[in-house]
């Protein structure tokens, strides 16, 4: 069965909106659109190109799929397999698209993801999608995280971990940084959170 995993570029305070460019995502009255473009080098893109170029399908809310739908179809060379993986949409505004291997997903969202998990295929990859990635949260769907984690904070914007976010335990599985300062760590779902307290295990 597939994971469902989540790629998100996130600041060191958890804000994941508009990584790529001033006008990305504007909502909110968002002002700091880019913030990731100063941190962007070889090690950084070499990184991304691996965890592309595995079998994947792709798992978008509306805004991240008409951002991918403008530019992907056209640059193949540099994303290999985009046109052929299936993408999955969530959105209750747009029904069909001319691209190539895009299925729309219709009804409860959630309940069509847990669908999609039941059955055969590679790994569902996430980019993006903020506001989808908080129902992922809500409903316990992400078996993964992969993250990028940039040497800022903007105190303001999207998190990845919203009011809502299900609890649950991760364990890290692979942990690097970049020149630049990126931190590169993939978590994958470990359980219920646990607690405890210091007064009863004193050191």
């Amino acid at each position: 069965m597939p994971k469902l995993i989540v790629l998100s570029f996130v600041t060191m305070d958890g804000i994941m909106q508009a990584p790529g460019g001033p006008e990305e995502d504007t909502s909110g009255g968002f002002k700091h659109g880019g913030w990731t473009v100063p941190y962007f080098d070889d090690f950084l893109g070499n990184v991304m190109g691996e965890q592309m170029t595995k079998p994947f399908g792709l798992l978008l809310g509306r805004k991240t799929f008409e951002i991918f739908a403008s530019y992907w179809p056209q640059h193949e060379d540099e994303w290999p397999g985009i046109n052929k993986s299936t993408k999955y949409v969530a959105s209750n505004t747009l029904a069909k698209h001319e691209w190539s291997n895009t299925v729309f997903l219709k009804g409860n969202v959630a309940d069509e993801i847990k669908k999609l998990k039941r059955q055969a295929g590679p790994d569902i990859q996430v980019h993006g999608s903020a506001n989808l990635i908080q129902s992922l949260l809500k409903h316990d769907l992400v078996d993964e995280f992969w993250l990028k984690i940039f040497p800022v904070a903007l105190g303001y914007g999207k998190r990845l971990f919203a009011e809502g976010t299900m609890p649950g335990a991760f364990k890290l599985q692979e942990c690097k940084s970049s020149p630049a300062g990126v931190i590169i760590a993939s978590y994958a779902r470990a359980g219920n959170v646990e607690t405890g307290s210091f007064a009863e295990n004193p050191s």
